[in-house]
C-alpha cells in the first residue's frame, strides 16, 4: 500500500460526509470499525458512529472539513484542522441558531485494505457551545473560592 492510499481513502470519506453523501461515506468504513470519540462513554461501531456524524448532519449544514496539516504514518492518518458550518437545525436540545462555527477537530485513523477500521477523534466541544451561545457557570461549591481570589487580586491593585 502507498502512502497516497490510506491518505485518500480517509479524505474521501471526509469528503463524501461534507457532499452529504452519508451512504458513500460508510462504504469506506470497514464491517469491524470500531470509532473512540473524546468524551463517548464507550467506543461505537460504524452504525453508532453513523448516528453520531447525523446528529452533526442534520444540524450543521453547508459543512466542511478544512485540514491544515495531514500526516500519514504507514497505514494511519492525521487530519487536523476545522469543522466549519452553519447551525440551521436541532442540535442536543438546542434550536438553530444560524451561527456559523468553526469547530477545531483532529482525528486519526487507521486504515488496512482501502477501508477504515478505526477512527479516534477529538473536537473542541466547549468552544462548539460558547460559539452556539451556551455559557457554563461554576458550580455552587466554587464561588466562595472564585469571590476570594477576586476580592484578593482587588486588594492588591
Amino acid at each position: 500500500m502507498t502512502v497516497e492510499q490510506p491518505r485518500d481513502t480517509v479524505l474521501q470519506f471526509y469528503r463524501a460526509f461534507d457532499d452529504r453523501k452519508i451512504d458513500h461515506a460508510m462504504t469506506l468504513l470497514a464491517p469491524s470499525f470500531v470509532a473512540h470519540l473524546a468524551g463517548a462513554p464507550e467506543a461505537l461501531d460504524s452504525e453508532g458512529f453513523k448516528q453520531f456524524g447525523m446528529s452533526f448532519y442534520l444540524a450543521f449544514l453547508e459543512g466542511q472539513h478544512i485540514f491544515d496539516q495531514i500526516i500519514v504514518e504507514g497505514d494511519k492518518v492525521v487530519t487536523c484542522g476545522m469543522f466549519v458550518a452553519t447551525h440551521l437545525g436541532e442540535f442536543q436540545g438546542l434550536p438553530a441558531t444560524g451561527k456559523q462555527i468553526k469547530l477545531s477537530v483532529m482525528h486519526l485513523d487507521l486504515v488496512e485494505d482501502g477501508k477504515i477500521v478505526e477512527h479516534w477523534g477529538q473536537g473542541d466541544a466547549l468552544g462548539l457551545m460558547q460559539q452556539l451561545g451556551i455559557i457554563f457557570l461554576p458550580s455552587p461549591s466554587l464561588i466562595p473560592g472564585i469571590l476570594r481570589n477576586q476580592i484578593a487580586k482587588a486588594f492588591k491593585k
